[in-house]
C-alpha cells in the first residue's frame, strides 16, 4: 500500500530532480542542451510500495489476457437465411459454414428490412459469432433479436454477400 506521504515525497523528489536537469543543461547559455560538468547522473531502483506513474524506471507489465473461449464449431448451431434476391444464397452458404466445421440446422428465407449481411448471437455466444462472420467474410456481428432463436447463431445474407 503507498502512503500518500510517501507519494507526495517522490513527487516532490521527481520535481526537484527535473528542475536540476533542466538548470543543469540550460545554465551554459548556449542553444544546446549539454550536460555540466559538475552534474552527476542519479540512478534510481524502483522502491516497493512505489507505483509506475512515480517512478520512471519502473518497467510497467501488462496484464496476463484472459484466455479466449474455446469454441467448438461441431456443437454450435446455425440457422443461414437469405435477405436477397440471390436464389441459392443460403444453401451456398450454409455448405461453405458446413465445410469449415459449423452445425448448420437450417436455410430459409428471410424477410424484412436488414442493411448489410450480419451474424446474430444471443447472450454469450458472441465469440462463436465474431468466428463464424470470419469463416463467412461478414463483417458484421450483432445481438440476436425477435424472433430469432436465443440457443443459436443466425446468419442473414443481403446482396452485398458475395
Amino acid at each position: 500500500m503507498v502512503l500518500p506521504t510517501r507519494l507526495m515525497v517522490l513527487s516532490i523528489s521527481a520535481v526537484a530532480l527535473a528542475g536540476l536537469v533542466f538548470v543543469a543543461t540550460q545554465g551554459n547559455g548556449s542553444d544546446t542542451a549539454a550536460p555540466a560538468a559538475h552534474s552527476t547522473p542519479v540512478a534510481s531502483t524502483p522502491k516497493a510500495g512505489t507505483t509506475p506513474s512515480s517512478d520512471p524506471t519502473t518497467t510497467i507489465v501488462p496484464p496476463t489476457p484472459k484466455p479466449l473461449p474455446v469454441i467448438r464449431r461441431a456443437k454450435t448451431n446455425v440457422v443461414v437465411f437469405n435477405n436477397s434476391n440471390v436464389k441459392g444464397l443460403a444453401g451456398k452458404t450454409a455448405t461453405r459454414a458446413q465445410s469449415d466445421g459449423w452445425n448448420v440446422v437450417a436455410t430459409d428465407n428471410w424477410y424484412g428490412a436488414i442493411d448489410a449481411s450480419t451474424v446474430y448471437f444471443p447472450p454469450k455466444m458472441k465469440p462463436a459469432a465474431t468466428l463464424l462472420a470470419h469463416d463467412l467474410g461478414i463483417a458484421h456481428v450483432k445481438p440476436a433479436f425477435a424472433p430469432m432463436q436465443l440457443d443459436r447463431l443466425t446468419v442473414i445474407l443481403t446482396a452485398d454477400y458475395h
